[in-house]
């Protein structure tokens, strides 16, 4: 299954623990209305204003239903070819 890097531009300056888990809640309901979409992780930038989040979907068009249906935007989505760890060095 293809995995893609989401980058979110939003204002995340005072950003609770409580938002952050209303939010990451409402996003479980969501995939579950949407099979085949998988959230791994986010990352929040405060500094950059920038949420990046991974997730395993079929499509980018899936990624986009399921930020159209939260709310929040899907302004880059790029598909990751492969994954790079230091452990591949060692």
């Amino acid at each position: 299954m293809p995995r893609y890097i989401i980058e979110r531009n939003m204002d995340v300056s005072g950003l609770t623990d409580e938002d952050l888990r209303a939010a990451g809640l409402k996003s479980i309901e969501v995939i579950s209305e949407l099979p085949g979409l998988r959230w791994i992780r986010s990352y929040v930038s405060e500094k950059e204003g920038k949420i990046y989040c991974e997730y395993e979907s079929p499509n980018p068009e899936l990624i986009r239903e399921h930020a159209r249906r939260l709310g929040v935007p899907a302004d880059r989505i790029s598909e990751i070819k492969m994954e790079v760890s230091p452990e591949m060095f060692r």
